[in-house]
């Protein structure tokens, strides 16, 4: 019998993030700005570990984190789910080919209660299009699994120099909040 998990003892899924990131020495977030990432892209603002800022475009951010990855420093983008949709050319003709371990992080957005025709249209293309580029990518959908999940899927990449892709559910992060 599986023993249960008391979940007022864990932090926050962004402080277990930001934690991750810097046993990895992950230092650069890049990003395209997102409200349910702002918790974690307000704690990695606050930790002088850090640096991150925000981009134009994703594209722009993964060529930061790759060039940053050639100089020897560790990056990661974060986006929401549609930000990913412009992201396939560039993971398929930079990050595979030239081995470079992009970190992505991902607030899915085009799922339960989504009014935005758009982000739902690229919510069920993401993970189709990321097992075409042979890209290792995992849903967080629970608070007890986001350490491990984001630990292993940092040290995978590195170890296989390979893409990862941390999807972060509405039943992890409570989603974005819509006006009725």
């Amino acid at each position: 019998m599986a023993e249960a998990i008391d979940h007022s003892t864990l932090e926050p899924w962004h402080e277990i993030v930001r934690g991750v990131l810097k046993r990895h020495d992950v230092s650069l977030v890049t990003y395209v700005p997102d409200n349910v990432l702002r918790p974690l892209i307000e704690a990695v603002h606050a930790d002088p570990f850090f640096t991150a800022f925000a981009c134009t475009r994703e594209e722009e951010a993964l060529g930061i984190n790759a060039g940053a990855w050639m100089g020897g420093r560790r990056g990661i983008l974060l986006m929401q789910t549609s930000g990913f949709a412009t992201l396939p050319n560039v993971i398929a003709s930079l990050s595979v080919p030239f081995s470079i371990p992009t970190l992505m992080m991902v607030s899915e957005r085009g799922t339960l209660g989504e009014f935005n025709i758009g982000q739902s249209m690229v919510a069920r293309t993401m993970r189709p299009v990321l097992s075409a580029l042979a890209i290792e990518h995992h849903s967080m959908t629970r608070l007890d699994e986001v350490e491990f999940i984001v630990d292993r899927g940092i040290t995978q990449a590195m170890a296989t120099m390979a893409p990862v892709c941390f999807i972060l559910s509405p039943l992890l992060t409570g989603g974005k909040v819509f006006a009725k």
